[in-house]
């Protein structure tokens, strides 16, 4: 929606607010204007008009139509990695680059629309906090794709879900769970692709998190077939990852407090150690996640950072993998850089494995230049 014209005054957290009692509010009073929930790095935004659904935004990449385009089969990553090229040159919607190219038909980007805008709203249901915020805005532009959604049909799902999450967490713990083939397993059973494809990804013992990935698909939808999986003795659970080390561990004798740690922060962004600076301020989000100094230290910090990344690795280079098939698993890859590696093909540049990755701009190239700094890859 163009143009904050008014904001209403309904705004506070998840704790004074259920999502499922916003949206019947906004249904019941037939608002329009933009419902936009936050929580650290992520934020995501309904459109309403006369209290429908018809659109939504959100940051996280996973939730991107490129990747729900690619999990239902509509397209293929080289499909997607082409018009993303086209869009980056010449700007444009990619439902409506697809349509262009006669990749899609339009019916097929509404039906995908409509699908993307319910997986984000049944997410925010999984959500334990959030800072929330309703505007009023102008009209959408136009050509902006509506969706049509009725509030109540997606707060009985939503509902459903957030209750079923909890239940596969009694077997799944986390996303850092790793899976493996459970003795039940044969490979003469008549199943479908996806379960196939599901299957795959545990022969090789990937977690949850990169299960998802790979999948190009909502965690909700991850879990509810690996719980299955396992009631049916196909799957098992084989262990969990190890938690990441604080980013800034590094760092020895830090403050505890977050207000010395941005401070810290803001040195090392004005030394031009956007890393540094980044990890500083992701370590004070991960402690208080409604930090509004924080999230706004990132915004420029990653802006300093992929301006300093890209002076290194120009978007229009391309890696290579410089290690051997037989090396490769002597070196320590987590699953995002492992995903990362497996699109790196000698063809695409990094402007292009960007446009199909699930994952941030800036987290991107961070991984990029982990791989780079580590002789995995080279240019």
């Amino acid at each position: 929606m163009s143009g904050l014209v008014e904001q209403v005054g309904i705004h506070g957290n998840l704790n004074t607010m259920s999502v499922a009692d916003l949206l019947q509010f906004l249904a019941v009073g037939r608002k329009s204007g933009t419902l936009k929930f936050s929580h650290g790095k992520v934020i995501k935004g309904i459109y309403f008009e006369d209290g429908i659904i018809v659109g939504s935004i959100t940051n996280d990449p996973t939730e991107y139509l490129g990747q729900v385009l690619i999990h239902y089969d509509k397209i293929t990553e080289d499909q997607l990695q082409a018009a993303m090229e086209v869009q980056r040159t010449s700007g444009g919607r990619l439902g409506q680059i697809l349509v262009t190219q006669r990749v899609l038909k339009a019916a097929e980007v509404v039906e995908v629309l409509e699908i993307r805008t319910l997986e984000i709203i049944y997410d925010l249901f999984l959500w334990k906090e959030a800072h929330f915020e309703f505007f009023v805005e102008g009209p959408l532009p136009p050509d902006f794709t509506r969706v049509y959604v009725e509030p109540t049909r997606v707060v009985m799902e939503g509902v459903y879900r957030a209750d079923e999450m909890a239940r596969y967490r009694t077997l799944i713990p986390s996303d850092r769970t790793l899976m493996e083939l459970g003795p039940g397993w044969s490979s003469s059973l008549g199943i479908e692709k996806e379960t196939q494809q599901l299957l795959y990804f545990l022969e090789k013992r990937m977690s949850v998190a990169e299960i998802c990935y790979n999948m190009h698909t909502s965690a909700f939808s991850v879990y509810a077939q690996l719980y299955d999986l396992l009631n049916k003795g196909l799957a098992r659970v084989a262990g969990e990852l190890p938690d990441k080390p604080d980013p800034i561990s590094y760092m020895p004798e830090l403050p505890e407090s977050a207000s010395e740690l941005l401070l810290l922060a803001r040195d090392e962004l004005n030394n031009n150690q956007a890393e540094r600076a980044v990890s500083l301020i992701q370590t004070v989000l991960a402690r208080e996640p409604k930090s509004a100094t924080a999230q706004s230290m990132l915004v420029d910090a990653e802006r300093k950072l992929i301006e300093q990344i890209y002076s290194t690795m120009p978007p229009n280079g391309v890696p290579k993998v410089v290690v051997t098939p037989v090396d490769l698993p002597t070196k320590e890859i987590g699953p995002q850089e492992g995903f990362v590696l497996s699109r790196i093909n000698g063809q695409w540049d990094i402007e292009s494995i960007l446009s199909i990755c699930p994952f941030r701009e800036a987290d991107s190239l961070r991984m990029l230049k982990t791989l780079l700094d580590n002789g995995i890859i080279g240019f």
